[in-house]
């Protein structure tokens, strides 16, 4: 009995990575086509978001049935209730890939706009986010998880900036009204994958430590490894490593 709790454990983690990875696929490919005005890649981001769903149902059933079946405790315990959060994050990140690429394919294309307001800085922030939020699930890494939490507040500040740039641009040249407006929802979508990231960040921690963060400012959390928060730490998450 013991070893086909263990094997379910597994087989739960396995299926979760591989919805992380094809979630994360789906946001790379959903900020491509946005900003590529590409309406192939956006019909097949659309295509692939079934499988985002089959896999979220399949998950959320196998949580189901070990909650059932089993009396887990102590980290199988948070396993489990990680796994349900953080599957949850995952199918909704895959719902907003999907309303972004779908802007194309409603025939709001913006590539124009996405390039005059530099969204693709915002975007590849975001993704860096959401790739190392599941980075930390994979690699058990409470300390990757902490230093992800700061980016969320760069995000918000990106959004507020460009929103702002984008109501002035408006005002300035009514016929943009349309257009614009479809692009304040685009931003808005890229922010709220920013705000998944940080909540599969915080299971993270939940899983490994024992700790809830959820509730907690960034110093607090990152004051409980001991570590000093300055001003480098609110730098978003890069390619050059934390």
């Amino acid at each position: 009995m013991h070893r086909s709790f263990e094997d379910d454990l597994d087989k739960l983690r396995t299926r979760l990575i591989r919805m992380g990875s094809l979630v994360e696929e789906q946001v790379e490919l959903s900020f491509r086509a946005f900003l590529d005005n590409n309406a192939e890649l956006a019909k097949l981001i659309r295509d692939r978001d079934d499988k985002v769903d089959k896999l979220d149902i399949k998950i959320d059933k196998q949580c189901q049935k070990i909650f059932a079946l089993q009396q887990p405790v102590a980290r199988d315990l948070r396993l489990l209730l990680s796994a349900l959060k953080i599957n949850n994050e995952l199918e909704r990140i895959g719902d907003v890939a999907v309303g972004i690429s779908s802007m194309i394919l409603d025939g709001y294309p913006m590539a124009d706009l996405a390039k005059e307001f530099n969204l693709d800085t915002m975007t590849k922030a975001t993704y860096k986010m959401v790739k190392a939020s599941l980075d930390a699930f994979v690699n058990n890494d409470p300390d990757l998880a902490r230093h992800i939490l700061p980016s969320d507040g760069k995000i918000d500040e990106m959004e507020r900036s460009i929103s702002a740039d984008v109501v002035l641009a408006m005002k300035e040249n009514p016929s943009l009204i349309e257009r614009g407006v479809r692009f304040l929802e685009v931003l808005s979508k890229v922010e709220r994958m920013a705000d998944h990231a940080t909540n599969i960040a915080e299971c993270v921690i939940f899983l490994i430590e024992a700790r809830m963060v959820r509730h907690l400012s960034v110093d607090e959390i990152l004051s409980q490894t001991g570590e000093v928060h300055n001003e480098a730490d609110n730098d978003t998450y890069s390619d050059d490593g934390l």
